[in-house]
């Protein structure tokens, strides 16, 4: 990784945002600012009260989304929610967008007032490619339909992850990307991205590689990324393509011309399987153990 090219001193120019407050030089072992000035947000770079504070008095309030199709919601779903209830933003207004093919299934969580969570029936697709892809425009749609009138940010989230540690206000932005766990230290030329031109999503290099495990922002922000890559997953299926990784491919090339306003760490979705790292210090998000073999299946 790069280092941050903002000098000591320096602050990132950011108006009227708790994240003119980072610290950008306490953790010298990673990459804490793009070259186009956004923070990479890393544990002990940030005040957690400060941004709370911030976020109650801005009014903020946040959509979280994500999709338990099939047998990933007898597997995921009832850890996701449970597990999120006790670290994602919990001292904000929350609503989680459950999108599911058996509505029934889905279990009762004990939520407080200021959250809730709203049912909402989609199609169950035969691929689980299709189910991946096909997500971009439920976000989208149910953004025009509900979201924009009632919450300023949107979170969007796969159902196989487990919340650890505070995933809080300081993850909220513009718009938002996460830094894949597994590519984050590697050299651009081995960032999996879509090197096929007959693709939409065809690029041949880029900034970072960015996980579509997590991606969020204002429902501005999310609602044009959402609408995009549809649009570019569309335009593959007429010319008989499939990109390589599927909606993270048109995700990562929506990112690459429309930089993300913040970046998350790592730390804010994990695998332990990689094994110990000495710039992991606080996982908030973790991958849970996957049952491909099983869960993808028709």
């Amino acid at each position: 990784m790069d280092k941050c090219s903002v000098t000591h001193g320096e602050k990132l120019r950011l108006d009227k945002s708790a994240d003119a407050t980072l610290d950008l030089w306490s953790r010298t072992d990673v990459q804490t600012c793009t070259s186009w000035g956004a923070p990479v947000i890393w544990d002990g770079m940030f005040k957690p009260d400060l941004y709370d504070q911030w976020h109650k008095r801005d009014q903020s309030s946040v959509a979280l989304t994500v999709f338990a199709v099939g047998r990933y919601l007898d597997a995921y779903l009832g850890v996701f929610l449970n597990s999120s209830e006790h670290h994602f933003m919990v001292d904000l207004p929350v609503t989680y967008y459950v999108f599911t093919d058996v509505p029934e299934k889905v279990p009762n969580i004990k939520l407080p007032p200021h959250r809730i969570l709203k049912v909402i029936m989609v199609e169950r697709h035969s691929r689980w490619q299709d189910i991946s892809m096909m997500r971009m425009r439920t976000i989208s749609d149910v953004i025009e339909s509900d979201i924009r009138h009632h919450y300023t940010h949107v979170f969007c989230f796969d159902v196989d992850q487990v919340f650890t540690g505070r995933f809080g206000s300081e993850a909220l932005g513009d718009s938002v990307a996460l830094l894949h766990a597994y590519y984050y230290r590697l050299p651009k030329i081995m960032f999996p991205f879509d090197r096929n031109p007959k693709s939409s999503a065809y690029m041949e290099t880029g900034d970072f590689y960015y996980h579509a495990a997590v991606f969020g922002g204002s429902w501005q922000s999310v609602k044009a990324m959402t609408e995009a890559c549809y649009k570019g997953i569309m335009e593959d299926k007429e010319n008989n393509v499939e990109a390589l990784w599927h909606d993270e491919s048109h995700l990562n090339k929506y990112l690459w011309l429309h930089k993300p306003t913040k970046v998350l760490s790592p730390e804010y979705c994990w695998d332990l399987k990689i094994g110990y790292r000495s710039d992991i210090h606080f996982p908030r998000l973790l991958w849970a153990t996957k049952h491909y073999d099983t869960l993808r299946i028709a």
